[in-house]
């Protein structure tokens, strides 16, 4: 067994945020409670970690519902759920010293354990650490897989992403270009429009404005072959009229549904959507992107790592120092606050790690 005591933290004393209550509608930092613990105990192949960087995702607002995510919920009183990069304070697994900086799932908490099964190493030569939370981590793979898999744009055919400035959006852009595709992007606001056209993105349009279902018909005058589905609601209903024959869409997540405590307001009927499909021969495939890890997650790494070494894949992140921030960060990334991964610097990597 191997150890060492994190540079300035106390070794008993482990900040952990909590679900406090379950949200009806929008959640408030009223959800959220902030406890002080004990740094617990590594057991036998397991590993102490703290955490470096946590990541912010808008699945976590689905798992703060007592039912309806595809994972089980996040229990009243248990820390939020969350994914880390994190360094090895503590290791009793072989595969792992102190030191090492590794891919985890520890959630909102100073620091944490697990087995080491469950790890994967990182390294700076490859790409910074935090890229792991993003572009190379599970929004980047998410992207990857919903679009080589389901989406499979051909050279010339038009995708257009919700979205778009995000981290999964984003990423979908650039490698629909890489295809040969004509990319449009839907974004909320002027300024995350002409920083998806500086990725190269042929058009942008904001769902923010009132002429939003014009701005898309103007955008896409051939209408749209590939969907990348983020987001649902209104925007979903301006995008369906406009879905050619043998469209494929997948759907990865419905951000602006998680609130919501019944049927959506402004969401396309069954019938309307059923008919569409029929009608037009439409794909529409929700994933999660745990599906494809075995047949493409190794193929993503290294293809994603050398993009993005060589600057051919850009992505950009959104750091807000400390955990006790991250509720407040939280709820602004459901807002739509944030601009791009969105992602808690918990403490910084010790130098003699």
């Amino acid at each position: 067994m191997s150890t060492r005591q994190p540079a300035g933290a106390s070794i008993d004393e482990n900040t952990q945020i909590l679900l406090a209550s379950r949200p009806a509608g929008e959640p408030s930092l009223a959800n959220f409670r902030v406890v002080q613990t004990e740094i617990p105990r590594p057991e036998r192949q397991e590993v102490l970690l703290r955490t470096l960087y946590l990541s912010l995702d808008p699945y976590m607002r689905a798992r703060m519902n007592a039912s309806g995510s595809y994972a089980a919920p996040v229990e009243v009183g248990e820390v939020m759920t969350g994914g880390t990069v994190a360094e090895v304070v503590e290791s009793r697994h072989g595969d792992f010293a102190p030191g090492d900086v590794v891919l985890a799932h520890t959630g909102w908490q100073t620091f944490g354990v697990q087995a080491g099964a469950e790890l994967r190493k990182l390294n700076t030569a490859i790409a910074p650490y935090s890229t792991a939370l993003g572009v190379l981590g599970m929004p980047g793979f998410t992207a990857y897989a919903g679009l080589k898999e389901i989406g499979r744009p051909g050279a010339g055919e038009t995708v257009v992403v919700a979205a778009a400035s995000g981290p999964v959006g984003s990423t979908v852009g650039q490698l629909a270009r890489m295809a040969g595709a004509r990319v449009v992007g839907i974004v909320g606001g002027p300024i995350k429009a002409e920083y998806i056209k500086q990725l190269g993105f042929d058009e942008a349009v904001d769902d923010r404005a009132p002429d939003f279902g014009q701005q898309l018909e103007q955008a896409t005058p051939d209408g749209i072959d590939v969907y990348f589905e983020n987001v649902g609601g209104r925007v979903w209903d301006h995008v369906l009229p406009r879905l050619n024959t043998y469209a494929r869409v997948p759907v990865c997540g419905l951000v602006s549904t998680y609130n919501g405590a019944g049927p959506v307001d402004g969401s396309a009927s069954a019938g309307v959507l059923m008919a569409t499909i029929l009608r037009k021969s439409i794909t529409l495939r929700g994933f999660i992107q745990t599906e494809f890890i075995d047949t493409h997650h190794a193929r993503f790494l290294a293809e994603a790592s050398a993009w993005v070494r060589d600057g051919t894949l850009q992505y950009r992140e959104d750091v807000v120092e400390g955990l006790a921030n991250a509720p407040a960060a939280f709820l602004g990334m459901l807002r739509g606050e944030n601009f791009g991964k969105l992602i808690i610097r918990v403490s910084a990597k010790t130098p003699s790690g």
